[in-house]
């Protein structure tokens, strides 16, 4: 498909007031999938989350989360507050990091994402862990995922070097979002500055988009999906803002599931070969149950804590379905096992 094709069609996608407008464009999506991966389908639950259906049950140490701030962070972004470190394991000194990884594969740990609050130049402080990481990775074998913010080329190298598995990224395609929820003076050249420097230093980096990040609705979604399109990602996580309680944005009514499904949409008509994923962070109830169905017609390989309906409309659809405790940006690694093999 040639670019201009593709921008009318991604135009027309974005344009859909409904889903019968948009029901074109998941078919289209669903072929894209099935011609580049076939018919497998992965679900991911890590650790962080309770997660149990009638398929499966999630494991509660597979892979567990840890910020190298603990519950700090300078950004107190609007749609989190740093409500999110709460829920990971504090780690803030490279001691600690090491020990608690000890610890935690002594309870049946296969890997870790590490994280952490943002400092406020939209970075999280990774590089001065990096030989706890490289000590990791080399005594304990654990597969290490790092969520790096805003990065420079400095700390890219030295966790290239530690041996980090993949850098995940969330990617912002407006300036406006940046500035009004994340509380930031930067732009969106800083991240494709970062997309660039993960992609030169020839680390794995799986950039994530946020759906309605934009105050619940959508705001140069397509912009970051371009950015991204730029640097070849080894996989695309695509999430929605969800209110948290005790945010500032908790009664901010979040992204509709026709315009989570046009993003996921767009992402594998831009993307038609990259491992794409639905990822944990999106809104529950009756909102995840439609995002999810709308995820398996829109021809992702993957999706974390998929609802229950989900899963079955997968296999209504004959897919071949398998399960996994681990990150879901793990999809880079396991989607070598989904991939139609060229002719």
């Amino acid at each position: 498909m040639n670019s201009e094709t593709l921008n009318r069609d991604i135009k027309a996608v974005f344009s859909a007031e409904n889903l019968g407008e948009l029901e074109r464009w998941l078919d289209a999506a669903w072929k894209a999938k099935q011609a580049n991966f076939g018919n497998k389908i992965r679900f991911y639950a890590p650790s962080f989350t309770h997660y149990k259906t009638k398929q499966f049950c999630g494991s509660s140490t597979d892979f567990p989360t840890i910020s190298v701030t603990g519950k700090g962070c300078a950004l107190k972004c609007k749609h989190c507050g740093g409500l999110v470190l709460e829920t990971m394991h504090p780690a803030t000194t490279s001691k600690e990091l090491f020990d608690l990884c000890v610890e935690l594969k002594g309870k049946g740990a296969s890997g870790c994402l590490i994280s952490g609050g943002c400092q406020p130049d939209g970075s999280v402080p990774l590089g001065k862990f990096a030989e706890a990481i490289a000590r990791i990775k080399r005594e304990l074998g654990l597969m290490v995922f790092v969520h790096t913010g805003i990065i420079d080329l400095g700390t890219a190298t030295v966790l290239k070097n530690a041996g980090v598995d993949a850098a995940l990224i969330d990617v912002i395609g407006s300036d406006a979002t940046i500035r009004e929820v994340y509380n930031m003076k930067i732009t969106v050249d800083s991240y494709a500055e970062s997309l660039r420097i993960l992609h030169e230093v020839g680390m794995v980096f799986v950039p994530h988009v946020i759906v309605g990040l934009h105050h619940g609705v959508l705001k140069e979604e397509i912009r970051a999906l371009k950015i991204i399109a730029r640097y070849s990602p080894s996989a695309l996580v695509i999430i929605a803002f969800m209110p948290i309680y005790g945010t500032e944005m908790q009664y901010t009514k979040p992204p509709s599931p026709l315009d989570i499904a046009k993003v996921m949409v767009a992402a594998r008509l831009m993307f038609p070969k990259t491992p794409l994923v639905l990822g944990c962070m999106r809104p529950k109830g009756a909102y995840r149950k439609e995002t999810d169905m709308l995820a398996i017609r829109a021809g992702v390989n993957a999706i974390a804590f998929p609802a229950e309906e989900a899963i079955e409309l997968a296999g209504e659809k004959k897919c071949k379905c398998s399960f996994s405790s681990s990150c879901c940006a793990q999809i880079y690694f396991d989607a070598s096992s989904l991939a139609v093999p060229s002719v």
